[in-house]
């Protein structure tokens, strides 16, 4: 029988994830897989010499953007050369939105049980990898900011509702950034390097994103008014692209170095990252994802 590591985060989405062990564990016996529990900590120093001990054919992150990013660093930093398929119980779950994971998940285990599997892109920033998103700039630590009992109560929304409070005290920063050696100046809100079309639960904003194609999105919302700030978000809450409005600046590279005139403080995977400047580059193909064919 196939052996796959259940990395779940047992707070993630309302702690609802506890609640779907049994099934889970259910769903994968029917299919010959026996599923190998781990629960995840606030550090996982022992992670990947549990997945050697246990010897599995593959791990499964269950959380929200954060446990999927953990995850996803522990088996590249560590070689575990292991695919890894991804249960989206968290506030976001973008990566798994943009893969159509959560659309049926009586498929997907399908598909995981036939090791069915695609090499994705990862970001990196230094030693720390992201799966998704990374970003800097006024509105990207409201994450951060929103209290857990106000994101448990209203999931996405809250967000929303700190994002758009934050609206008339923004104040735009002066960034430098290279795109494959080639120099940019703008006066931008914040900034975005994406690997795939999802980005804070809004699908599509980037049809031309690819996740194996050895480049990543660069995403920056120009220095404008408060109009055509409401302007981009009305065409972010109607799933409408947003890379050709005037709005933002928008190029594709490999790899990028940003600085900025103010104080601030990166993003990856929605967990707090590093102080700018950031160098960001691609790591082509770099883990092996459970996915439909």
């Amino acid at each position: 029988m196939k052996r796959l590591v259940l990395a779940y985060n047992p707070v993630s989405g309302h702690a609802a994830l506890k609640r779907k062990l049994d099934w889970i564990i259910k769903e994968f016996q029917k299919r010959g897989c026996i599923i190998i529990p781990y629960r995840t900590l606030r550090h996982n120093h022992h992670f990947a010499e549990f997945v050697r001990d246990v010897q599995p054919q593959g791990i499964i992150a269950a959380g929200g953007d954060g446990t999927v990013h953990e995850i996803v660093n522990l088996v590249v930093k560590n070689e575990l050369r292991l695919p890894v398929g991804i249960i989206g119980s968290g506030t976001s779950n973008d990566f798994a939105t943009y893969l159509h994971i959560n659309d049926d998940y009586d498929a997907y285990f399908d598909a995981i049980a036939a090791d069915s599997t695609r090499l994705v892109d990862l970001g990196k920033v230094g030693e720390e990898y992201f799966i998704n998103v990374a970003s800097a700039g006024v509105m990207t630590g409201i994450a951060h900011e929103v209290p857990p009992r106000l994101k448990n109560a209203l999931g996405k929304f809250a967000y929303y509702l700190r994002g758009i409070g934050e609206i008339p005290k923004m104040r735009a920063a002066h960034f430098q950034m290279e795109a494959d050696g080639t120099p940019y100046e703008f006066d931008a809100f914040l900034f975005l390097v994406v690997n795939s079309a999802t980005v804070a639960s809004f699908k599509d904003i980037l049809p031309c994103a690819e996740i194996d194609d050895g480049k990543l999105d660069f995403l920056a919302v120009k220095k404008t008014n408060v109009a055509q700030v409401m302007r981009l978000s009305t065409d972010l809450f109607a799933g409408r692209p947003v890379f050709d409005l005037p709005s933002i600046f928008h190029v594709q590279a490999s790899r990028f170095r940003v600085t900025a005139d103010a104080e601030l403080s990166g993003d990856l995977d929605g967990e707090a990252g590093p102080m700018l400047p950031m160098e960001i580059t691609t790591a082509p193909r770099a883990v092996e994802i459970y996915c439909f064919t």
